[in-house]
């Protein structure tokens, strides 16, 4: 049961957009600080739930477990996930005891009970945040899909997700008129909903999401070409382990470089990579015949012709496919993000790579706005959108949010009218 427009108080405190892993991870660590808090803040996503949209990309993807060990998740506690699997350790895997996707969800269902969150999460969609610029301080207004709704946010946080679908450049320059099923964003794409039995999908992409990509396509009776512009990269978690800790993030936190940091971001992360256990999966799909990998190859050009695709590669060679799926990323990029328009107008940030220069509490320049997952990378560094970036965000986030000192400014503060 969630709220509708007539309850949303017209003034809140905190608003909070956003009701992913990123969001439940503050939300928890707020709470733990201080319980008071609960009646401060507002939760809004358009589903009215909490994790809606994460359970269903791995749902789409048949994705059997997360590639974060057991000790990342919402929950303050490190090892409440551990507790709460004694019953269920064969749904953690080797190795790290990797959670599996459907414990997870049952882990977070237990947890949001255990915090009382069932009904936090408002069903609406933020479509503007309007700086609001005066004598009382900060404030920020937000604009509400689906009506004449607006909201005075006092504080926001914007805890949307890791950035906008990657389209390669040689998509925009297809000339042919094709239908809208056959070159499909992963974020696209359900497993569950396609029939692939004898068709030929192409694959572009050489991170997890491919892999799982592909499996799911060979589950279904499909020929499958995975086409990387590297060798496939093999590596357990898409980040060295020593970003978790002071092994890595001690010095990154003291460089003062902005630059330096991005590039640093960007060397840890260095592209996608697959887990060994899907690689060996695909090299032995390989050995079968059904599928075949091209390594240091990308496409330049597609044509959509006589029901099927002819795709140019930049070694010369040409494929012929029914079906392709960009498993290309998401793009992260402040100037482009719609929800931040208005405040760039009002507050124009730093930026680096399209990154935000952020205070380390990962606060807009300026105001009250605070921001989580990828976009606050050149403060947490490469695990920013992750599990375990969550954490860390929530931690200085949290502590801004909780103590008068840290207020950049202190202005009328709003709460909600059924304090």
């Amino acid at each position: 049961m969630n709220e509708n427009f007539a309850l949303i108080p017209s003034k809140i405190d905190i608003a909070i957009i956003g009701a992913g892993p990123q969001a439940l991870t503050l939300v928890a660590h707020l709470l733990q600080k201080r319980k008071s808090m609960r009646r401060r803040f507002v939760v809004f996503d358009p589903s009215g739930r909490w994790l809606t949209q994460w359970c269903h990309q791995f749902a789409a993807l048949e994705i059997p477990h997360l590639r974060s060990p057991a000790v990342h998740h919402p929950d303050p506690d490190p090892f409440a996930l551990r507790r709460f699997a004694q019953t269920r350790d064969r749904e953690l895997f080797p190795p790290y005891d990797l959670p599996g996707t459907e414990l997870f969800q049952d882990f977070c269902e237990d947890a949001i009970a255990r915090w009382q969150l069932e009904n936090r999460v408002v069903t609406a969609k933020v479509r503007r945040i309007e700086p609001l610029v005066g004598t009382r301080g900060d404030r920020f207004r937000l604009a509400l899909e689906g009506g004449t709704s607006e909201v005075v946010a006092q504080r926001v946080v914007l805890a949307t997700g890791g950035g906008t679908p990657h389209f390669p450049d040689w998509v925009s320059r297809i000339q042919t008129p094709y239908p809208s099923d056959r070159l499909c964003h992963s974020h696209q794409i359900d497993l569950r909903q396609l029939q692939l039995h004898g068709e030929r999908v192409l694959i572009v992409g050489g991170g997890l999401t491919a892999g799982h990509l592909a499996i799911g396509a060979l589950k279904r009776g499909a020929k499958v070409m995975l086409m990387m512009k590297r060798q496939l990269q093999e590596k357990l978690f898409d980040a060295d382990p020593g970003w978790l800790g002071p092994k890595y993030l001690k010095e990154f936190s003291r460089e003062a470089n902005w630059v330096a940091r991005w590039r640093a971001i960007a060397s840890a992360r260095n592209g996608g990579s697959m887990t060994p256990e899907v690689a060996t999966q695909l090299r032995r799909e390989s050995h079968r015949g059904n599928l075949a990998i091209y390594e240091s190859c990308e496409v330049v050009s597609a044509r959509w012709e006589n029901r099927q695709w002819q795709i140019m590669c930049d070694d010369g060679a040409v494929y012929e496919c029914d079906r392709i799926e960009l498993a290309t990323g998401t793009r992260l990029d402040v100037a482009a993000e719609p929800l931040l328009s208005e405040v760039c107008k009002v507050y124009p940030p730093e930026s680096v790579g399209g990154l935000p220069v952020l205070d380390e509490y990962l606060r807009w320049p300026g105001c009250e706005l605070f921001v989580m997952g990828g976009l606050a990378a050149l403060q947490v560094g490469p695990v920013a959108r992750n599990l375990a970036g969550a954490r860390m965000a929530g931690d200085r986030i949290s502590a801004a949010l909780r103590k008068p000192s840290l207020r950049r400014s202190l202005g009328q503060s709003y709460t909600l009218a059924a304090k």
